[in-house]
């Protein structure tokens, strides 16, 4: 029997924080650039992600950084973790990748970091991923989710066929996180306030009236309220799997380390769950 090859971990980018910029009182644009970004290329999705690479404090590797060098010659603990994020926008003349990050005071790793960082700083990530993009031939377009998604429901929206009819709904805590975003597509901005994150938007898009023809669905954010949603469009609208795309991006109570642990195990019970009673409803 053939040997199953080696596989090997993934070469990280290298590059360095251009500017950083606050745009509401809780998200956080940071720009990276530099010549170790020649190699990075996206693929026409709005969706693509990175993952950003944080190693313990007071940790320092050497160079070249080599995570294979790493894992042989650092203990577990001192492995950089990843945390992802979407490309809010690549822009491949001036080599520059937009990442915009939610931040809420010292909770979490990456929200800190991108609070506090510096132009000039060097940052190792990983990707691009993603695989979604508006489908030019759909008859129309629905798109929802929290403040995690609200990236890609921009670069989204920006990249719309022209004269698509889309129905956006983009959650947030309150009016002062809304964004201006390059479309003439209308967003219907939900303010969570005290409520439980996605209830608003579960309770949104329930209430639309879907027009008639084939819809091309993004929605993601929060596990829970994903999950709900999921199974309004799988089984009660009877939107077919490949027109939908549909994940949690983040789960309350989980770090992403913990998450993306269980994530798999999460979707396919889900999954299974739903494909079930879509078949026998």
């Amino acid at each position: 029997m053939a040997e199953r090859p080696v596989r090997r971990a993934p070469k990280p980018h290298s590059a360095r924080v251009v500017r950083t910029e606050r745009l509401t009182p809780h998200m956080q644009r940071v720009v990276l650039g530099g010549e170790g970004l020649a190699e990075f290329a996206t693929r026409g999705s709005t969706d693509h992600y990175v993952k950003l690479l944080f190693g313990p404090d007071g940790v320092t590797y050497p160079e070249p950084f080599d995570m294979e060098r790493i894992r042989a010659e650092f203990p577990r603990e001192q492995w950089p973790v990843t945390r992802t994020y979407t490309v809010r926008a690549w822009d491949p003349q001036l080599r520059e990748i937009t990442l915009d990050f939610v931040v809420h005071g010292d909770e979490g790793l990456a929200g800190p970091w991108a609070a506090r960082v510096q132009p000039g700083e060097v940052v190792r990530l990983l990707g691009p991923g993603g695989a979604y993009a508006p489908n030019p031939d759909a008859d129309w377009h629905l798109l929802a989710g929290d403040e995690s998604a609200l990236p890609a429901i921009a670069a989204s929206l920006e990249a719309m066929p022209d004269g698509a009819k889309v129905f956006t709904f983009i959650e947030v805590s309150d009016a002062d996180e809304e964004q201006k975003i390059a479309s003439d597509a209308e967003v219907v901005w939900l303010h969570r306030g005290d409520r439980p994150v996605g209830e608003a938007l579960v309770e949104a898009v329930r209430a639309l009236e879907f027009p008639e023809g084939r819809p091309h669905v993004f929605v993601h954010g929060e596990a829970g309220f994903v999950k709900e949603l999921r199974r309004l469009l799988r089984v009660e609208r009877e939107v077919p799997r490949e027109d939908l795309s549909i994940s949690g991006y983040w789960r309350l109570g989980h770090n992403e380390d913990n998450w993306q642990a269980t994530k798999r195990e999460w979707n396919a019970q889900v999954e299974e769950e739903q494909e079930g009673a879509a078949t026998t409803a």
